[in-house]
């Protein structure tokens, strides 16, 4: 039986040893190693129908996902994926997306005052809540250009990145489904993935997700994709900032045995 791992980032960027974050060089080698080993990189979509047994897949294959929509996937991600003709899927939280597409600053202050400063994830997340996303997040025209490629696709964060887990029902269609919209609406594609903030949600909140169309919810629970796993609770595997790391990872999560083994001792 074929396994499948979803592995996550947030930031791309040269900050060592920052939290939630690979400098470029670590990256560009994790997706040299991707391409070298002949590991097929797969869209949401096609991961979907391989869960659901629409479609097999033969070979060793993963899915590459960002969280959050940070600047620097657009500096640093998107010219390796572009090089390597990597497939990626980044989730948004589009009111972030929209404040830093309201900023007047133009793309290349934008960036110049990006790399000025090159900031944190701390930092970011300071600049988010102070309102100043132009300085942590990508804007729309950035992410028209990586979906134009036909390599990224773009998914909801929901609106705001509020926790799912506790909200109200009226609260739960504004955050998934005003992201769902905004997005389809900007990008001309259907938005058919959520990734649950923080991984937190709750049966109401399944429920409310289904009902606005979602067909795949990803969670940041660590785990590998079979065939017949349920696309509500999609496991994902957090990248480190070490190429052996990634190698060994690969190796081992895209082995049916190996990984049930290793995931296995994980939990024990």
């Amino acid at each position: 039986m074929v396994t499948i791992p979803v592995f996550m980032y947030h930031h791309v960027c040269p900050k060592e040893d920052d939290t939630v974050t690979v400098t470029p060089e670590v990256f560009e080698k994790q997706m040299m190693y991707i391409r070298k080993r002949g590991i097929r990189t797969l869209s949401l979509d096609e991961l979907l129908d391989f869960m659901t047994c629409r479609k097999s897949v033969e070979e060793k294959a993963c899915v590459i996902t960002f969280d959050d929509g940070y600047l620097d996937n657009f500096l640093y991600a998107f010219p390796v994926l572009k090089r390597y003709r990597i497939k990626a899927s980044i989730f948004i939280v589009t009111s972030w997306v929209d404040g830093s597409t309201e900023h007047r600053a133009n793309r290349k202050d934008r960036i110049d005052m990006y790399l000025e400063t090159m900031p944190t994830h701390r930092q970011c997340v300071e600049f988010i809540k102070k309102g100043l996303h132009h300085r942590a997040i990508m804007d729309w025209d950035m992410i028209q250009d990586m979906k134009d490629t036909g390599l990224v696709d773009f998914y909801s964060h929901t609106l705001s990145h509020r926790r799912c887990d506790g909200l109200e029902k009226e609260e739960l269609l504004r955050e998934l489904v005003e992201s769902k919209e905004r997005i389809e609406k900007r990008l001309g594609k259907e938005c058919g993935y959520l990734c649950w903030p923080w991984g937190r949600y709750s049966e109401l909140s399944l429920e409310v997700a289904r009902e606005a169309g979602y067909v795949g919810m990803v969670t940041t629970a660590r785990g590998v994709v079979r065939k017949g796993d349920s696309p509500t609770a999609i496991n994902r595997i957090v990248v480190k900032d070490r190429p052996l790391w990634f190698r060994t990872r690969l190796f081992i999560y895209t082995d049916p045995f190996l990984s049930h083994l290793y995931l296995g001792l994980r939990r024990s």
